[in-house]
């Protein structure tokens, strides 16, 4: 680590640091458990390679904080976050959650508890500011609707890119012309917003030390509930009892079946926006299902 990040740790906490330990599983950021003078520890991103690292910690840090404010699952606690300057590089301090074992009722816990989220609701379709899915950014300017907020700010915008970065293919620009001109009607029945996480795959889902569900990595904004299962059911990781527990406390509408591979669109344009052609198949894939 840094000794300018160690520095301003410090100065941020109020507490010494006696040492930092780097942990696995990021692919675009470098992370470590900083241990603290006190006993406690945090955990710390950082990023000198990434010139909007910054600006990208930044929008995590207001995403937990609006995350937290539904008082629902639990997630980190925001420390210091600071955009870097030349001698430092950009970092986020977050309350370290060490991992545990998941209690026997872990399942029902997050199906519940991500419904009671979702139904806190949220402004409008859309966000007060923009930020960043993994390392793209994400624009979040509110629509009146949710049909035109997931048309332009989502899956147009990474079609867009794509399509910029020689990735579209033809079928997939095909099928998002069919599937724009029917989009009102495939969205299904109209709710009020609610408060998503924005990237809820099984890497963004932590266990605590007593074993309860937690919430990390978002990039939330008002949405439909629907876009959160449906990533959920895309890579796998939850179980069978998560879904069932969430419909028993904030059951779905008439189609919500139908609907997982439409919304499943926007992880996967990410996926190939992120990772390249190797997604486009899967695109594809969804919008037949889709249509």
């Amino acid at each position: 680590m840094h000794l300018e990040i160690r520095t301003a740790l410090e100065e941020s906490l109020g507490e010494a640091v006696q040492g930092a330990s780097m942990l696995g599983g990021g692919d675009i950021n470098e992370a470590y458990e900083v241990r603290l003078a006190g006993g406690g520890a945090v955990f710390v991103k950082t990023n000198s390679a990434v010139a909007s690292a910054g600006a990208m910690f930044e929008a995590e840090a207001r995403g937990l904080r609006w995350l937290d404010a539904a008082g629902e699952l639990r997630v980190p606690r925001v420390l210091a976050v600071s955009r870097g300057t030349e001698q430092c590089p950009a970092f986020l301090a977050l309350e370290y959650l060490r991992p545990g074992r998941r209690v026997s009722d872990f399942d029902e816990r997050l199906g519940r508890g991500l419904a009671a989220l979702h139904r806190f609701g949220a402004d409008g379709f859309g966000l007060d500011h923009d930020n960043f899915i993994g390392r793209l950014p994400q624009a979040n300017q509110p629509c009146e609707t949710w049909a035109e907020f997931y048309r332009e700010r989502r899956l147009g915008a990474q079609l867009r890119l794509a399509e910029k970065s020689g990735l579209a293919s033809r079928g997939m620009l095909r099928g998002f012309d069919e599937l724009f001109a029917r989009l009102d009607t495939l969205v299904g029945p109209s709710e009020p917003p609610a408060r998503l996480h924005g990237d809820l795959w099984g890497g963004n889902l932590h266990v605590d030390d007593a074993g309860h569900p937690c919430l990390i990595d978002p990039a939330v904004y008002g949405g439909h509930r629907e876009v959160d299962l449906a990533m959920m059911k895309l890579f796998g990781g939850f179980g069978p009892r998560v879904f069932s527990a969430y419909a028993e406390a904030y059951p779905l509408l008439p189609g919500h079946a139908e609907r997982v591979s439409l919304y499943q669109l926007y992880p996967l344009l990410v996926h190939v926006n992120h990772f390249g052609v190797g997604y486009v198949a899967s695109v594809e894939g969804a919008l037949r299902r889709t249509l």
